[in-house]
């Protein structure tokens, strides 16, 4: 018997973690050393979410969802504050940290993904359906928001409601929730947001911070086809900020110039479109419809995001370059979203066949 494997899909993949391993060895050894660990966990982790039949454990989501929403609410009490923010727990007797918003982007879309598989739209979702499953979006976004992470919290409630417009709500409710906004955001932003945030949006309308200003200096310098790394003396004279991680494409376009540039977001658009593509391929199969959607959303929203603040084209925010910046808890959980669309398709494929 022959299961069936999407490779394409892997392959698409591949160049990103070589450009990422390229990158960081240059800035720092020693962190690409760490990549390199982060990597073989991230493999490890694929093939173990893999291996689990998914599809016959989907009872098992609501649970992942509330344990994850009740380590949010750990961080409240007992996190680990670091430079302002309350984002960490720390597991005593192995003494390392956990981010919990990391992983919550995964979980609510298989929380969704586990929903609307029971409770499919008919044709669309009616202003009750949609509280419904709001409920769902907004509890953790309050709570990572809360920490402070809007920039996570933002991308959480982007991702959560792309996916519910992607299946099909009533455009009644997308009126009433534009109009809504409308009035929130300027009074979540009076009454609510914090001075750094504030600071940060007024950086970016204003002036750009020392940060952005070396990154631009960086990306104009790489011209049309880069520089050698002697040459890329913004990163290699450590002039550029957090290099390896969310200032990896300064670097990156400082290497490669303008025409890296192009390939990069090429690739990034290759990769989101397959996933869109196979999402739509899925009639009735709601739940891998959410889950390659949700995940192509997620790698958009990340890597505009976090393009367009190195270009100073949208605030400064913790967000990484997808499957590029250095950083284990982002790459791992990449690695559990594809090991489940593969996952997916192998189930798919033994059903179609009358396996069990």
């Amino acid at each position: 018997m022959r299961i069936k494997f999407d490779f394409f899909l892997i392959l698409l993949l591949i160049p990103f973690i070589g450009i990422s391993l390229f990158l960081v060895n240059e800035i720092s050894h020693k962190l690409f050393v760490k990549e390199v660990i982060y990597i073989l966990i991230g493999i490890a982790v694929f093939i173990i979410v893999y291996l689990i039949p998914i599809r016959k454990l989907l009872w098992v989501i609501p649970f992942i969802y509330w344990i994850n929403i009740i380590l949010l609410l750990l961080v409240d009490l007992v996190g680990i504050r670091i430079l302002g923010a309350k984002r960490w727990l720390k597991i005593p007797i192995i003494n390392i940290t956990i981010q919990p918003s990391e992983f919550m982007k995964t979980t609510l879309l298989l929380m969704l993904g586990y929903l609307i598989y029971k409770h499919p739209p008919k044709p669309k979702y009616n202003f009750k359906e949609f509280l419904k499953f709001s409920f769902f979006i907004i509890l953790p976004f309050l709570l990572i928001a809360k920490e402070p992470d809007l920039g996570t919290a933002l991308i959480l409630l982007i991702i959560g409601f792309g996916v519910l417009f992607i299946v099909g709500v009533d455009k009644k409710v997308w009126i009433g929730i534009a109009l809504l906004s409308i009035i929130a955001v300027p009074v979540y932003y009076k009454f609510f947001m914090k001075d750094y945030q504030k600071k940060r949006i007024e950086s970016f309308l204003n002036k750009p911070s020392y940060h952005v200003k070396q990154s631009l200096i960086a990306i104009g310098s790489g011209g049309i086809s880069g520089k050698s790394k002697e040459e890329a003396t913004q990163t290699q004279l450590k002039f550029l900020p957090i290099a390896s991680s969310d200032f990896i494409f300064a670097y990156y376009v400082e290497r490669f110039g303008f025409l890296g540039a192009l390939f990069l977001i090429f690739w990034y658009f290759l990769l989101i479109s397959y996933l869109l593509f196979k999402a739509n391929s899925f009639k009735d199969d709601y739940f891998a419809k959410v889950m390659y959607a949700g995940v192509a959303l997620m790698i958009f929203i990340y890597s505009y995001i976090n393009i367009s603040m190195t270009m100073n084209l949208a605030p400064v925010v913790g967000v990484p370059l997808p499957l590029i910046s250095h950083g284990g808890t982002s790459f791992i959980n990449f690695m559990i979203l594809f090991a489940i669309l593969e996952n997916l398709i192998k189930r798919e494929f033994l059903n179609t066949h009358g396996v069990k």
